[in-house]
């Protein structure tokens, strides 16, 4: 990893260019840097009055840091002179590199940066909240702040975009990578978590760049009990375009982006306000392990909104325990319904120590309390009839030592002066219920397992499909049951031998032959029957029977998460259906044994209604073996068995489609 101490705390700063160097001496003065900053422009005398150096060799030292503001041509320039200087690190302002197809110039400013760190080129900077070091060129709506999270993006607006949140987040460092031409996510990432003043990472990501890395930054940052959060942008994108398989279009776009960051522990989330939530709920309580919630309200409206929005999520909102019900119970009266959600109705507003009882009590039978609340407008309302609801909110947090969450059901109905405030006391304000409730589950995303990371990733080839007989023979080497079979070059030479049927005949040559009507299945005899139109050779196989459920099995090589393991309902219906999990190699028996329980399908695997149980060892052995092979053989390009005939022992692969670089 690059050592970026030097950019991220600088006591120097030199800034090249005009208006958008000037920029960034003014927001270092606005933020209150109390370092050096050194402007460097040939002609001008002064800039946000410092005095103006000529270049680099006149300058007084070495720059901690540097900000490029020049056109793309000059940027070389000043990054060999910056380079010789010593500096720590610089950031690249000017656009016009790869982003617009011009590699060669990207190459260039690499090889002349050496092992100086850049940012960039396209990249607007980094703002340090904690010490004022502001190398940004814009507006920018941080605040100081003595401890926070730390937010990487790939996108300089988006990055400005979140400077502006009132939501009450406090951003330590927020910095932007630009096309990442030399420092990538993981050297950023690694950098801002070894501040122990930041308590956790959002990253607006658009390309991971090194998986491998950023895993191991991930699982390192979760040890040390902070979360990661990410907005993966570009989950529409097809994956896997070139692939024939069902799996390549079942595990594509941002399936397998899902899956990776599911297996390193970081949480994943879709919007912009639900990263800001969730960073909040990491800030506050460090990664959430709370199991069971329980939301609190005045009004059977609120409850009503809170549990529709739960019953599309996995948060467990229990009944309310013995004990804690008997209390409040005694506390609110028999009008009173003890439920979850509690609408506690408004008889003990205002009663600080009453209120404050019945929070506590409630809070204390569950791993954390959603207090759904909506603050009166402080320009045109008295708020004071409140206050008692947010300090027993306070209060119930001191006491029970649980997770208390102040959630409105509207984004803009607690300010970020009240924010400030119950960060302050405990509380974790959460804006607007659907983002509340989805931020509750990003940021219980489980750790990664440490050291796991995927497979060396390697660009995706054509190659050449084999025929289902020859993939058949490669998944029988690997210990994978398939039925008997015999193939021929022509119909007239298939000969059954000793086959028992009923018979499956298939044509050869095909990577989909139900849809080319090129399988004949339940047969006796191989009279009457014609030639399949476009076949390049007959398979003729024992049908399987017995079988319980099919089951989709396939794996596929990814350029940027090394393979996919996925599994699902097989069959004709695969993509239609489309109920799969996606995971990333490698992987252990179980976890893909855990991933089939995640499935629609599984009570039909479980014994649903009384049904015959699959064998689900046979699943997980051949899931396993399949791994094996593209673990194997790195010539493999990706396999697929649609359907997995499971029975209740044993399983056999019906079908295979395998793809090979020859």
């Amino acid at each position: 990893m690059r050592d970026l101490k030097r950019l991220l705390h600088p006591e120097s700063i030199a800034v090249f260019g005009g208006a958008w160097a000037e920029n960034v001496v003014r927001q270092c003065d606005t933020s209150g840097f109390q370092g050096a900053i050194w402007p460097v422009h040939p002609t001008r005398e002064t800039i946000a009055g410092r005095r103006c150096f000529r270049s680099v060799a006149e300058l007084p030292g070495s720059p901690d840091a540097a900000f490029i503001g020049v056109n793309r041509h000059a940027t070389l320039e000043v990054i060999d002179a910056l380079k010789r200087a010593g500096c720590g690190g610089a950031i690249c302002f000017a656009s016009g590199f790869a982003e617009t197809g011009d590699h060669d110039l990207q190459a260039d400013f690499v090889s002349r940066a050496g092992d100086m760190p850049v940012l960039g080129p396209n990249c607007y900077g980094v703002i340090n909240s904690l010490d004022g070091a502001t190398i940004w060129p814009d507006q920018q709506g941080c605040r100081p702040v003595a401890r926070g999270v730390a937010i990487l993006t790939q996108s300089s607006n988006i990055g400005m975009t979140l400077t502006m949140q009132q939501r009450g987040l406090p951003i330590a460092y927020l910095a932007c990578l630009g096309n990442a031409a030399q420092t990538d996510l993981a050297d950023l990432a690694e950098a801002m978590l070894a501040d122990d003043r930041v308590t956790a990472l959002g990253v607006y990501m658009e390309g991971v760049g090194d998986a491998r890395a950023f895993a191991r930054v991930v699982v390192q940052a979760r040890a040390s009990g902070k979360g990661v959060v990410v907005l993966k942008a570009g989950r529409s994108a097809k994956g896997q375009s070139v692939a024939m398989t069902h799996t390549a279009s079942l595990a594509g776009g941002g399936v397998a982006s899902s899956a990776y960051l599911k297996q390193i522990g970081a949480g994943e989330v879709r919007t912009l306000p639900e990263l800001i939530e969730t960073l909040k709920i990491c800030h506050a309580n460090g990664p959430l392990t709370a199991q069971t919630f329980l939301s609190v309200s005045c009004s059977g409206g609120e409850a009503g909104l809170v549990a529709d929005a739960a019953a599309a999520t996995s948060l467990d909102f229990a009944p309310v325990p013995d004990a804690q019900s008997a209390r409040l119970s005694e506390l609110l009266g028999p009008l009173v319904t003890i439920s979850n959600p509690l609408d506690y109705h408004t008889f003990i507003w205002g009663n600080v120590p009453l209120m404050a009882d019945v929070f506590t009590t409630a809070a204390s039978g569950f791993d954390a309390t959603l207090f759904v609340i909506d603050q009166p407008h402080p320009g045109r309302c008295n708020v004071s009839s409140f206050e008692p609801a947010f300090e027993a909110m306070i209060a119930a947090r001191a006491q029970s030592g649980r997770p208390v969450f102040a959630v409105a059901t509207l984004p803009d109905t607690i300010d970020e002066a009240l924010s400030d405030r119950l960060l302050q006391g405990g509380v974790t304000p959460l804006l607007g219920i659907n983002d509340a409730l989805a931020a509750l589950e990003a940021a219980r995303t489980p750790p990664g397992t440490d050291g796991w990371a995927p497979w060396r990733a390697r660009a995706s080839e054509i190659g050449e499909m084999l025929d289902e007989a020859a993939a058949k023979a490669l998944l029988a080497a690997a210990g994978i049951t398939v039925p008997r079979g015999v193939t021929s070059p022509v119909l007239a030479g298939v000969d059954p031998g000793d086959l028992s049927p009923p018979f499956a005949l298939k044509g050869l040559g095909f990577a989909h032959k139900s849809e080319a009507a090129a399988v004949r299945l339940n047969i006796d005899t191989l009279k009457d029957f014609s030639p399949i139109h476009g076949a390049s050779g007959y398979l003729l196989e024992e049908m399987v029977t017995g079988a319980v459920a099919e089951v989709l099995i396939g794996a596929v090589r990814d350029p940027v998460y090394g393979a996919t393991l996925t599994l699902g309902v097989g069959g004709v219906q695969a993509e239609l259906l489309a109920d799969t999990v996606t995971l990333i190699a490698p992987v252990t028996g179980v976890e893909i044994e855990a991933a089939l329980t995640r499935l629609q399908l599984w009570p039909l695997l479980d014994g649903y209604r009384g049904m015959p149980k699959a064998d689900v060892a046979a699943i997980v052995d051949a899931a396993l073996s399949v791994q094996a092979m593209m673990a194997q053989d790195g010539s493999l390009i990706d396999i697929e068995i649609n359907p997995l005939m499971v029975r209740e022992n044993g399983a056999v692969a019906a079908d295979a489609l395998i793809r090979k670089d020859l």
